[in-house]
């Protein structure tokens, strides 16, 4: 495992899965807050560290806004660890990154919405990445 932060190692990861969240933000940006995108990575978390320990991870049920910012990320992750079509994700990232720095890279994504929430308000996190992706 490399010494780097999980930044370096990943940006493109970070970028791909942010932009997951900015293209949900900018169809609905009146439906949608930081903590939405708070609990919806939270659960993505738990549910990949439970596979990750090799248990059967619970479904997420959601709805309405925080359902559709679920599907696109966890659309995302399943890409960037090669388990969508294999042609597909060769073709648009390369090889795939382990589960242990895709948790790392929802964890630092988690980090950046508590700051950016803490500086600037309820859609502080939404409105820094928007600028971005």
């Amino acid at each position: 495992m490399s010494d780097l932060p999980i930044e370096e190692r990943y940006p493109d990861v970070l970028q791909n899965l942010e932009f997951a969240i900015a293209s949900v933000y900018r169809e609905h940006p009146d439906e949608m807050i930081d903590y939405d995108v708070d609990f919806v990575v939270s659960r993505l978390i738990s549910y990949y560290q439970a596979e990750q320990r090799g248990h059967v991870p619970q479904t997420i049920r959601l709805n309405g806004v925080r359902e559709e910012l679920r599907d696109r990320i966890e659309a995302m992750i399943e890409l960037r660890l090669g388990r969508g079509s294999i042609e597909e994700s060769d073709r648009l990232f390369g090889a795939p990154i382990p589960l242990d720095d895709m948790i790392l890279c929802l964890k630092r994504i988690r980090k950046s919405i508590k700051r950016w929430n803490k500086e600037y308000g309820r859609q502080g996190y939404l409105e820094f990445v928007t600028q971005f992706v």
